[in-house]
């Protein structure tokens, strides 16, 4: 530990104080950013925490925005605003968020920034990635061997770039202790009052959303709401071959072993290159790309749980409830009720 720098606080250390009031000890969260940042992700890296500091839950917080590059600036609605704290600042944070980057994995992020987030988190600290902030955790090598999540549209990027770290796409976020990583936009804000609610409890954490006009709690294990891409590597790839032809069959049995047969492989061979591509495993995949053909008929039909399931590849109506309770995090009918487009003749009762 640097000289100067203070023992980390102990509600980040051991992960609450069971709704203890933090009057005496300093807790302080950095967040990182880089040049270009826009203005509207700084309210899902840290606005939870301002609010909860607004109305008194953290008066202790110490909350700095840091520079991850020299001369970063913040932008958004006409507004460059400079960055006020360097990298010095991290040394001393028990707390480091990097939200979204401006200039997503266009180029490694700079090594200091690297070298500052690894000495800090090697010191205690905790770190959190929100939306593509995950490939700086990555890129400084805090993610290998870890589950981690991102946006769904830069999931399969994450898997490429860094195919040690276990990327997992269909969740809010995840708490790995002392490494933390969320999806796009609110999911950020629900890790933020999720860290409020191990620090403080479920009390201040409710108080904190109330004032905010949130949802208290949404797991980390609910889904992102997304229709998922499906990469579109070089056609002449057999595995490649064999994702487009299964997404035209999903309402049949489709076994993974079938699959790398088509493609000529063994069933290992098989099952890496399908992760390197999609960023997932065949089986995991498959089960996700019929929870979405289930949504998109949800969204647009009126027709039987039954029939959606059977048109989705599920053998019932429990096997789609089960898979798509798991994967989004809802039923198919809470699901429908919320994103059914209502249509001539077509509405629900």
């Amino acid at each position: 530990m640097g000289a100067g720098i203070e023992p980390l606080s102990e509600a980040f250390q051991t992960g609450g104080r069971g709704g203890a009031q933090p009057e005496s000890v300093p807790w302080r969260l950095v967040v990182v950013v880089f040049d270009g940042a826009l203005l509207g992700s700084m309210s899902f890296a840290c606005g939870v925490f301002d609010i909860a500091m607004h109305y008194g839950a953290l008066p202790g917080m110490d909350l700095r925005i840091v520079a991850g590059e020299p001369g970063a600036a913040i932008l958004g609605g006409g507004l460059s605003c400079a960055v006020p704290h360097d990298l010095e600042a991290v040394r001393a944070a028990d707390l480091i968020v990097v939200p979204n980057l401006p200039q997503l994995t266009a180029e490694r992020p700079p090594e200091p920034v690297l070298e500052a987030v690894r000495a800090a988190h090697a010191r205690g600290a905790r770190v959190a990635g929100l939306c593509s902030g995950a490939f700086v955790l990555a890129a400084a090598g805090l993610l290998d061997g870890r589950p981690a999540t991102t946006h769904w549209s830069v999931a399969a990027r994450l898997a490429e770039l860094h195919p040690a770290v276990r990327v997992d796409a269909s969740v809010l976020y995840i708490d790995d202790g002392d490494v933390l990583t969320a999806g796009g936009g609110a999911a950020g804000m629900d890790l933020g009052l999720h860290l409020i609610r191990s620090m403080l409890g479920s009390a201040d954490a409710n108080r904190v959303a109330r004032a905010m006009v949130v949802p208290p709690h949404r797991p980390g294990g609910q889904a992102q709401y997304v229709e998922a891409p499906v990469p579109d590597p070089d056609a002449a790839d057999p595995v490649a071959e064999t994702i487009a032809w299964a997404l035209e069959r999903l309402d049949s049995a489709l076994p993974v072993s079938a699959l790398a047969r088509r493609a000529h492989m063994s069933r290992r061979n098989y099952d890496r290159r399908f992760r390197e591509i999609t960023g997932s495993a065949p089986a995991r995949w498959l089960v996700h790309q019929r929870v979405i053909r289930a949504q998109q008929l949800l969204e647009t039909s009126d027709m039987p749980v039954d029939e959606v399931a059977r048109r989705s590849g599920f053998p019932s109506a429990a096997a789609l409830r089960a898979r798509f309770r798991q994967v989004a995090g809802v039923t198919p009918t809470a699901y429908r009720e919320t994103f059914a487009h209502p249509t001539e003749g077509h509405g629900l009762s």
